[in-house]
């Protein structure tokens, strides 16, 4: 068995809305069923005895090694602690080579999964040892590395809840909710709009301090100091106890409390020194520490921070006693767990020496045993819900605090004897604040009840109702995609929306092309996601993209599928069928919003059928009124959008609304069959995106079929009395609705200019010419730039072989390159003809069309007006 490509689908794909890996793999003969290979199951449960029930799928109900890996990468990642749970083992038309899909959470960690599932199952055929416990503990510390911390993770987990979209932004902490111009972003516990000097004032303790002393809120009394000696004046004036920290600290890194000798501040001051330059002293409080978190106006959690220690058993020596309480599951090295573990390092021992222990000491049965002076949850300390219990006037004090630093989120640290009561009753204070607080403490306390501490940040983000989206309205299809896709850009811009699009051509926000090339992939839907200049965006999904990333977004306003041909890449993929090239396309449909539309080509059967994955509801539209799908849905009370003479009808129920199809300047009055289509499934799509008909009228009026709006869409310009039209087209389909659109167009001659990709099957290029031979009289043939993958002259070779028999092509010849091409053809040109030029470097072409176009209607324009001269 061989893994011959692994690939993540960061988006729903053709398998799954959720993320997944997908593994092509190749088994031998003796491989394809697992009951023929002697003791293996065997030997794979010895080694992994946790990959449960192997399960065959499809007709065949034959168990391959395929199958296995399925189960062994899903299972290692669900041991690791990894919520996952689908998976999917496909057959594929290529004899003993499957596709392998598991679903991930972490990138990272399904591609390790599925590659070591690999090799566990090279080590039960070989028999040699794999040892699944340590890969499964190399998992989890991976998966603990790479997800989102609980911090973050809380806030998004709150925006998952009320529908709104994320995506991080590094590997780290920083993560964008939202899309486009509605977009926000978020570090751990830390919103965007959190000001630079508010965070900076956090930082410095004694600036901090000397504010809300000024504000009147109870605080330690102390300063910052020079050095040792300053430090135990400082000491003195204030009174023993004190607490020596760094100025700009963190996480009670360097802290030292309770210092009640000359030593111990030295001590202190040295561990502080280590964590920063500037250090503090100030007057120890007696009491608890407590953690008081504000959002906004509102204090919406507390808990009482304990530090961390252990409890004599009169059996067990602290080391062990530390050991144990290490063990349980909610406490690992760094902050991604609910709690941290406790770590026997120097400050610790200093703190058993002074109770005159060491880590070999058996403490009494009940002797409490503090290892650290400080209660941070990132030392080792444990914590407890006190929410319900705090005091008005001390939850109205941390809000005062947080308020005159300048934090939207804050964490207030409060030394006191209980929450019941006022600071002021019991000699209580604020020690410090601190933006982009911790919340494991609150999310998952060691007793009490959690707080769900993400929602009210998200809600300080976001108001009631709002999910931070944008219109999204996704287009594919065969043919007509891009012209689509351009047109709904057209109309929702009309409407006066910052528009970001994506198609084949480029991508562009709010009316600047910020990349060219083939940008109709996920990539290039995330970049327009992201731009701050976006109010809504019409996003391009080909197939290219969806089979190898899934798509760019989670769903779609607006589903847009303009038709499924045959002609394009099949036999790529694994896609072979008409119907495989439609359950892809249909990806786009199954993930429209519940309140979203799918606006679909009611003539195209494979297309009309993809209303039964839609969530939400369907617009068709087809030329036909009188269809049978058209009539049902009309009859059900329905939104369809129809040909009606001449106009284009909308209609629901007994409501109407039409545009004339000559105020429609992309169908040429409705003489261009393929074009009136593309301009009812943008109407269709303008409309379920709310826009006015006003709008969409004025929109469809203005949008010319040129170079600048459309290129390579049947781009028409005049060559001195003759008519030259430029296209993209390259596939039969293509090739059908061009010439149907030709045949309506008046021309004394025909002649076209074509070539093919070579990626394309042999049939599809050869049927290119068979449609055209019956309908040109000339026919160019010309090699593409670029032949992917084929031999030179082998596209050509194809091309001449649909021409053999044709019923009208008279003239046939071949040029070398695409302008020379060109050349010939305009050349051969006289007033009253037609010249079809299928471009394949389109934007260079175009150019190459316009200046020559130019120059012989300059030329003819000189000719007339010498010859009216000499009359």
């Amino acid at each position: 068995m061989d893994i011959i490509r692994i690939r993540a689908l960061r988006g729903p794909n053709l398998w799954t809305r959720s993320t997944a890996i997908e593994a092509i793999v190749q088994c031998g003969a003796g491989e394809c069923n697992h009951a023929a290979l002697p003791g293996f199951e065997d030997r794979l449960r010895a080694r992994f005895p946790a990959i449960g029930a192997l399960q065959p799928h499809g007709a065949d109900n034959v168990l391959t090694l395929a199958h296995v890996l399925e189960a062994a990468a899903l299972q290692l990642q669900a041991q690791a602690g990894c919520p996952v749970t689908f998976s999917r083992t496909a057959r594929t038309p290529e004899p003993g080579t499957w596709q392998v899909i598991v679903e991930y959470t972490e990138e990272a960690v399904g591609r390790l999964a599925m590659e070591q599932a690999g090799a566990l199952i090279q080590a039960a055929l070989a028999d040699a040892p794999f040892d699944a416990e340590a890969l499964i503990a190399r998992l989890r510390e991976l998966d603990e590395d790479e997800r989102i911390g609980p911090s973050t993770g809380s806030l998004v987990d709150a925006a998952v809840a009320r529908g709104i979209p994320f995506r991080r932004l590094t590997s780290g902490s920083l993560v964008q909710l939202g899309w486009g111009a509605r977009a926000r972003r978020i570090q751990a516990a830390e919103l965007d709009a959190t000001s630079a000097v508010a965070e900076s004032i956090a930082q410095d303790k004694d600036l901090t301090k000397r504010l809300l002393h000024a504000a009147g809120v109870p605080v330690p009394l102390g300063r910052p100091v020079a050095n040792v000696q300053d430090a135990w004046r400082v000491a003195e004036e204030v009174g023993l106890p004190v607490v020596v920290k760094p100025q700009d600290g963190n996480q009670g890194k360097g802290v030292t409390v309770n210092i009640t000798s000359r030593t111990q501040l030295e001590a202190a001051w040295a561990a502080a020194r280590e964590h920063g330059d500037e250090i503090m002293v100030e007057r120890f409080l007696p009491g608890h520490d407590f953690r008081l978190l504000v959002v906004g106006s509102q204090m919406v959690a507390a808990a009482r921070r304990d530090p961390p220690q252990v409890l004599g058993d009169g059996q067990h020596t602290v080391r062990e006693l530390v050991d144990s309480v290490n063990q349980d599951p909610r406490r690992g090295s760094g902050h991604g767990t609910a709690l941290t573990r406790i770590r026997l390092d120097d400050i610790a021992l200093a703190r058993l020496a002074a109770e005159g222990l060491t880590p070999e000491s058996v403490p009494a049965q009940g002797q409490r045993v503090v290892l650290r002076n400080n209660a941070n949850l990132s030392t080792g300390g444990s914590a407890t819900d006190v929410t319900d219990d705090v005091h008005p006037d001390i939850a109205a004090r941390a809000v005062e605090a947080a308020q005159t630093i300048g934090l939207h989120i804050c964490g207030v640290d409060v030394v006191c004897e209980t929450m019941l009561r006022p600071l002021e009753e019991q000699n209580g204070g604020i020690v410090e604040v601190n933006a982009a607080p911790g919340l494991r403490m609150h999310l998952s306390p060691s007793f009490g009840r959690p707080r769900n501490v993400g929602a009210p940040m998200i809600d300080a983000l976001f108001a009631p109702g709002d999910d931070g989206r944008i219109p999204l309205i996704a287009v594919t299809g065969t043919n007509g995609k891009t012209t689509t896709t351009r047109l709904i850009n057209h109309l929702l811009a009309a409407h006066g929306l910052r528009t970001g699009m994506t198609n084949t051509d480029g991508v562009w926000a709010n009316g600047r092309q910020i990349d060219s090339g083939d940008c109709s992939g996920p990539k290039s839907a995330r970049n327009v996601l992201f731009h701050p200049e976006v109010d809504a965006a019409v996003l391009e999904c080909a197939r290219g993209g969806i089979l190898r990333e899934g798509l760019g977004f989670d769903r779609c306003q607006v589903a847009v599928v303009t038709n499924v041909g045959a002609g394009d890449h099949l036999g790529l993929n694994f896609i072979t069928t008409v119907e495989d090239v439609a359950v892809l396309k249909r990806v786009i449909v199954s993930n429209v919003a519940p309140d979203g539309w799918a606006v679909l080509n009611a003539a195209d059967p494979h297309v009309a059928a993809m209303a039964s994955v839609c969530p939400g509801r369907v617009i068709y539209f087809a030329a036909e009124r009188h269809h049978p799908v058209m009539a049902t849905h009309r009859a059900q009370g329905s939104r369809v959008v129809y040909v009606d003479g001449e106009h284009i009808v909308a209609a629901e129920g007994s409501w109407r609304e039409s545009v004339l199809l000559r105020d429609i300047p992309l169908t040429r009055a409705g003489s261009i069959g393929f074009q009136v289509e593309n301009a009812m499934a943008s109407i269709a799509a303008a409309w379920a995106a709310g826009l006015p008909w006003e709008t969409i009228r004025r929109g469809l009026a203005s949008f010319l079929n040129d170079s600048d709006n459309a290129p390579g869409r049947f781009n028409v310009l005049d060559h001195a009395g003759a008519t030259v039209i430029a296209d993209y087209g390259h596939n039969p389909d293509a090739m059908r609705a061009l010439v149907q659109a030709v045949q309506a167009m008046p021309a004394a001659r025909r002649s076209v200019v074509i070539s093919g990709a070579g990626d394309r099957r042999d049939e599809d290029i050869t049927e290119q010419t068979q449609i055209l031979g019956g309908v040109f009289d000339d026919v160019v043939l010309y090699q593409d730039a670029c032949q992917r993958g084929r031999a030179d002259g082998e596209v050509l070779a194809l091309l001449r072989r649909g021409l053999q028999g044709a019923e009208r092509a008279s003239y046939v010849t071949e040029i070398q390159g695409e302008f020379a091409a060109i050349d010939h053809a305009l050349a051969r040109l006289a007033p009253g003809d037609l010249c079809l030029v299928l471009v394949d470097q389109v934007e260079q072409a175009l150019a190459h069309l316009q200046r020559r176009c130019a120059e012989a209607t300059a030329a003819a324009s000189a000719t007339s007006l010498a010859a009216a001269g000499q009359a």
